[in-house]
Order: structure tokens, then C-alpha cells, then sequence
């Protein structure tokens, strides 16, 4: 019985005998269009996380160039220049934020965690910060994927070896809300050292925007840092158009004001790890972080002047605001409605009370992490 093999070889010696033999300028066309075939069904193979096909291009997450398409995009402040989003909105998205802030204020997270710790928390979130730089995420990102793990720890036990996989999913999903692209799901599990699976990750994934209800825009301390840096260029441009010159500013307070910045940044990262700063609203603790940033960078007298005026008006406003907040939201469990309700009632006893003792905390904090500050700006 003859194989399929030496038929198709048979076959092949009747054609040549029958057919003329194909032209040299065939042949080389023939060649050509072979490996152009192989190299589309390469790229046509390749897929994505998602389970689309990918662009032919390198991924966007390991290149070294980033598309600044967002205010909150770039982690290095501008000085200089406001906003676009600022000129466009300006107090307008800062009373959108602050109305939504206690719908997404989870100042309990691990009330009801019995596996998990402060200072495993406090791992996790020194770990993400930088991972998201390593993966050229904005802080936007960073704050917001602390935000989803502490709000999906208020609705779900996790167990402690299931914490680090909780990290880089609600990192993977504050990319997919806020960034133009999110990293590989592989790469995320390669920097777990592979302990978890892809579809580990994907059933978290879907697990916590069940739980969160897919409310995941909340207000971060990246908004409300980029808000109040936002009022102190506007406060300066102001001084010099009204002041005739006399407030012109130099280009070393151009150069410390993005210092300042950067700094109160910095601090606010310090805030993320630190379980303690729960209980403080992101609105005020990014608001205490500038005011000490801009504090520790005061060499001579009246720089920043007026820019802490305006600063002291916002803050002012901020304490009013904070006062008026609706402290009974469906989005709250039981445990975080009683949280919020005190804390807002201690609030309206004593206004500056609680922005006082944020403040003095983040002073104690710098003073602690004093080398962690120098290797975040080495970063």
C-alpha cells in the first residue's frame, strides 16, 4: 500500500512531467512570497492579554518614550504653566471630587482582615510605588490601585499569600481606568517571581469590580496634589499681572516651585504605605503634604508668600467643605458609616483640628524616612 507521503511525491513527478517547467522570475516571486506569508502568520498568532491581536510594533510599556495625554500623565510637575484640565475646570472638577470623596473613603480597610497586617500593607504598598515607576505608570495610577485594594479589603477576607497578587490586579485595573496603556499580564506575574497564574489574575480581576460595583474613578491624593500645585502657579501668575512687577518671579523660584511639588509627592507616597493615614481624607492629607513641602523648602522670607495665601484659602474651604459631607452612603459598609460619621462629626467640633494633626503626623513621618526620601528621589 503506497503512503500519502509518496503519493503526494508521486504526484508531484506527474505535474513536472506534464507542465513545463516554471521560469526563473517565478520562481524567485514564489520565494519571495513564501517568507512574507510566515512572517504575517507570526504577528497573526500574537496575542494579547485581552485576547486581540497585537500591534506589529513593540509593546508601549517597555519603551522608554510615554504619551502624555492626561494632566495627571506626567509624574514631574511643570512649573511655569497651569494645567489644561486646571484653566478648563479648575474649582469646578475640585467640587466634583471633593462631593465624591466620601463615597470612596475606606478608612477601615482592615477592620474585618484577620490574615492580614499594618506592616504587610506597608510591604505591598513600598512595593508598588515602585514597581509603577518601573513600569512608567503615572502617581495617579499608583494612588488609585491603593485605593481599589483598600476598598475590596473592606468587602472581601484575603488571605496573606494572596495579598501580593491583590496589589498588582488593582494595579492592572487603575492602569486599564486612568492610562493610555496597561502593562502585560505577564510582566505583572514575572515581578511576582510567577507564583500566580494568568487566570488567577483575571478571576480577581472580575472578582473586584463585582465587589466595587466597577466604581472605580475615585478621588486620589494625585488630583487633589495636582489641584492645590495648580492654585500656587495660579496664585503666582496672578501676583505678577496685578503687582506691577514687584512680585515678578525668577527663575529659582520657578525652579522651587516644581521642588516643592515634587517633594510634597514624595511625601504623599510616604502616606500611601502608612496605614495610619486612612482615617485622613486624600483632600487633606495632599493639602498637608504641600503646605510642609513648601515649609521645608522656605530659605528666605517671602517666597511663597502669597501662594500660601491662596493655599490657606483653599485649606480654609476644604475644612468648610469637609464639614458639610454627606456621611451616610449606600457605597459604605456598616463599620465604614460609623467610621465616617465620627470623623466628620469631629471635624465640625474642631475645624483645623483634624488638618493640624495630619500635618504634625507627616512632619513625624518625613523625619522617620528620611533615607527613604533620598531614595525616592534618586528614583
Amino acid at each position: 500500500m503506497v503512503s500519502f507521503v509518496n503519493g503526494s511525491k508521486t504526484v508531484s513527478k506527474r505535474r513536472r512531467t506534464i507542465c513545463a517547467s516554471p521560469s526563473k522570475e517565478a520562481l524567485t516571486a514564489a520565494h519571495q512570497r513564501q517568507p512574507a506569508r510566515h512572517r504575517k502568520q507570526t504577528f497573526m498568532s500574537k496575542l494579547s492579554d485581552s485576547g486581540f491581536e497585537e500591534d506589529l510594533g513593540s509593546s508601549p510599556i517597555s519603551s522608554p518614550a510615554r504619551i502624555d495625554v492626561s494632566p495627571l500623565r506626567s509624574d514631574e510637575p511643570t512649573s511655569g504653566r497651569l494645567s489644561n484640565w486646571y484653566m478648563q475646570y479648575g474649582d469646578i472638577g475640585f467640587k466634583i471630587q471633593m462631593d465624591k470623596e466620601a463615597r470612596f473613603y475606606s478608612c477601615k480597610s482592615l477592620a474585618h482582615q484577620p490574615q492580614l497586617t499594618t506592616e504587610a500593607r506597608c510591604k505591598l504598598v513600598s512595593w508598588l510605588i515602585p514597581v509603577h515607576k518601573h513600569l512608567h505608570l503615572s502617581f495617579e495610577c499608583c494612588c488609585l490601585a491603593v485605593n481599589i485594594m483598600d476598598r475590596f479589603m473592606v468587602t472581601t477576607p484575603v488571605a496573606a499569600d494572596c495579598f501580593q497578587l491583590l496589589g498588582v490586579t488593582a494595579l492592572l485595573l487603575a492602569s486599564k481606568q486612568v492610562e493610555v496603556f496597561s502593562p502585560r499580564i505577564s510582566h505583572l506575574l514575572s515581578m511576582c517571581c510567577d507564583a500566580f497564574t494568568k487566570e488567577q489574575l483575571c478571576n480577581l480581576e472580575c472578582l473586584i469590580l463585582l465587589r466595587l460595583n466597577f466604581r472605580l474613578s475615585a478621588p486620589t491624593l494625585a488630583f487633589f496634589l495636582d489641584y492645590y500645585t495648580n492654585c500656587i502657579e495660579d496664585a503666582q501668575l496672578e501676583s505678577e499681572k496685578t503687582g506691577g512687577g514687584r512680585f515678578e518671579r525668577t527663575n529659582t523660584d520657578t525652579k522651587r516651585s516644581g521642588q516643592c511639588s515634587s517633594l510634597a509627592q514624595k511625601v504623599c507616597e510616604l502616606s500611601l504605605a502608612d496605614y495610619a493615614f486612612n482615617k485622613y481624607p486624600p483632600s487633606l492629607t495632599a493639602s498637608c503634604a504641600l503646605r510642609i513641602a513648601s515649609e521645608l523648602l522656605t530659605t528666605e522670607q517671602g517666597f511663597f508668600e502669597h501662594a500660601a495665601i491662596q493655599l490657606q484659602d483653599k485649606w480654609g474651604y476644604f475644612v468648610d467643605e469637609l464639614c458639610t459631607q454627606p456621611s451616610d452612603s449606600p457605597d459604605l459598609s456598616e463599620a465604614d458609616s460609623q467610621a465616617v460619621k465620627g470623623h466628620f462629626l469631629y471635624v465640625s467640633q474642631g475645624k483645623h483640628t483634624l488638618a493640624q494633626e495630619c500635618k504634625e503626623n507627616l512632619l513625624l513621618l518625613v523625619s522617620l524616612n528620611q533615607e527613604t526620601m533620598e531614595m525616592m528621589s534618586a528614583m
